[in-house]
């Protein structure tokens, strides 16, 4: 009977009501509100922790925990190596100006109106005559 002669009324009525039906069938399955608590209090209770995709990853997981409390170490670890430059540094500065002082002490008792002044006592004096070289040629034989 499917070759019967509809008239157009009959056809408008049958649209008209396949399109209640959809409607229908689109207002049941409209999806209901979910009864699941949001993801902070997911996070608050740790649900999360239950679900599949957190157990199937969880050498992922401990992999970033990992790498990141490495990252934390190697902040403090660099902390540590410049707060060891910068005492470096100090004792260094305080051993070069030491060695500066003691240069100067050195120049300063060295001069030679100072030794004049001290060796005086001992009854050396200073020679008015310039130094002479000597050089002697060796024959080569």
């Amino acid at each position: 009977m499917e070759n019967e002669f509809l008239d157009k009324a009959q056809l408008d009525e049958k649209k008209a009501a396949e399109e209640k039906k959809e409607k229908k069938k689109k207002r049941k399955t409209k999806k209901p509100k979910s009864n699941k608590p949001n993801a902070f209090v997911q996070i608050l209770n740790g649900d999360f922790l239950t679900r599949e995709f957190i157990i199937n990853n969880l050498s992922f997981i401990f992999f970033v925990m990992l790498l990141l409390t490495l990252i934390v170490g190697k902040g403090y670890y660099g902390k540590q190596l410049s707060n060891e430059v910068l005492t470096t540094q100090k004792e260094l500065d305080e051993i070069t100006s030491d060695y500066f002082e003691s240069k100067a002490k050195l120049e300063e008792l060295t001069r030679r109106t100072e030794l004049i002044e001290r060796l005086e006592s001992t009854g050396l004096k200073e020679t008015v005559n310039p130094t002479k070289v000597i050089r002697i040629e060796k024959k080569e034989q």
